[in-house]
């Protein structure tokens, strides 16, 4: 899965896992959907609170689920949920950057070790990771630059990748924007940055405003105005002051 902005191209592959029982790789998919987006706000969380890039999944993740559903997940829920962090944990990302000149890449992994169990009844085989590492560098990354963002929000947006992004973004980048320079960002370049899917401007616009107005719900303090060439954004506080639950998104 691949996408690009500007001279940024971002790739991320499936990788794959050992099974123990038969002692060969077994090739996992892509992560995709809403569920990965907010299995890594749990894992950002909870390595920022036990301040250690190592966490234990296993109930934490059951607790998380419950929390952003409002009911206790049945088996088939968590089972969706723990083959997406399967997924998550084994992909590889690749960034590269080009200018005229040259090109640069920079190759990671969020979650760089990893332990998995395999149920031992075959109909209900999932691997899943129940131990996992963030990568160093990444869990740097979160304790100098974590986004603060409010679980009750990923909960209200749960439904939709798109208003998950969409939150992240302009948590992120509002608190960032000088309060004398509103900025505009064009509908070419949020096409360019959320809109994998969109063939046509006219529907990216469309599910655009229909998921920024669900983020507003959520975000109200929030200071945007939509125009027929994009987006302004206005200087507006972070959604929450106390890191709640925490997202590294990269500045566009």
């Amino acid at each position: 899965m691949g996408k690009r902005q500007g001279g940024t191209r971002l790739r991320i592959e499936a990788g794959a896992t050992l099974t123990p029982d038969t002692g060969e790789f077994v090739q996992l998919g892509l992560p995709f959907g809403p569920k990965p987006r907010l299995i890594l706000a749990h894992l950002n969380a909870e390595a920022l609170k036990t301040r250690s890039p190592e966490i234990n999944v296993g109930d934490s993740l059951t607790a998380f689920v419950r929390r952003i559903q409002n009911y206790r997940p049945n088996g088939k829920e968590l089972c969706v949920y723990k083959d997406q962090l399967g997924r998550l944990s084994a992909a590889t990302i690749r960034m590269a950057m080009t200018t005229h000149s040259h090109a640069a890449q920079i190759n990671s992994q969020i979650v760089v070790a990893f332990e998995f169990w395999f149920p031992k009844n075959e109909r209900q085989r999932i691997v899943w990771p129940s131990i996992l590492q963030l990568g160093n560098e990444y869990f740097l990354s979160l304790q100098n630059h974590a986004v603060p963002l409010d679980e009750r929000a990923l909960a209200g947006l749960a439904h939709s990748a798109l208003a998950l992004d969409i939150y992240a973004w302009l948590a992120q980048r509002l608190h960032r924007v000088p309060s004398e320079k509103p900025q505009l960002v064009s509908w070419a370049v949020l096409k360019e940055q959320f809109g994998t899917g969109h063939k046509r401007m006219d529907h990216f616009k469309h599910n655009s405003r229909v998921a920024i107005s669900q983020v507003l719900a959520h975000y109200p303090a929030a200071k945007i105005e939509g125009s027929e060439y994009g987006l302004i954004l206005h200087n507006s506080p972070p959604p929450v002051k106390k890191r709640l639950v925490l997202v590294r998104q990269d500045p566009r």
